[in-house]
């Protein structure tokens, strides 16, 4: 976060997976940026958590399921740089 909020005009998007370990999960990463940053982009990356994407992720986002091809991962940021986001 902290890295976010100090230099967050250089980046563009968030790209992170949903489970991060111990503590703070991806959802509520997302969740926290957008509090400083309303529409930022937010891309959710899952192997496990799929099902929940509709209630934990936040609106405008993306999901994509691992595994996935470097193709795809490439197509998702395309997407949702473009403005053309699935509703969250």
């Amino acid at each position: 976060m902290s890295t976010f909020r100090d230099g967050r005009e250089g980046c563009r998007a968030l790209l992170t997976d949903v489970n991060l370990g111990d503590g703070i999960s991806g959802w509520e990463l997302a969740r926290r940026i957008r509090e400083i940053t309303p529409d930022f982009p937010v891309l959710y990356m899952t192997s496990a958590s799929a099902p929940d994407w509709e209630s934990q992720a936040v609106g405008g986002s993306i999901l994509i399921e691992k595994p996935f091809a470097p193709a795809q991962l490439a197509a998702a940021v395309a997407q949702l740089l473009g403005g053309a986001r699935s509703p969250g």
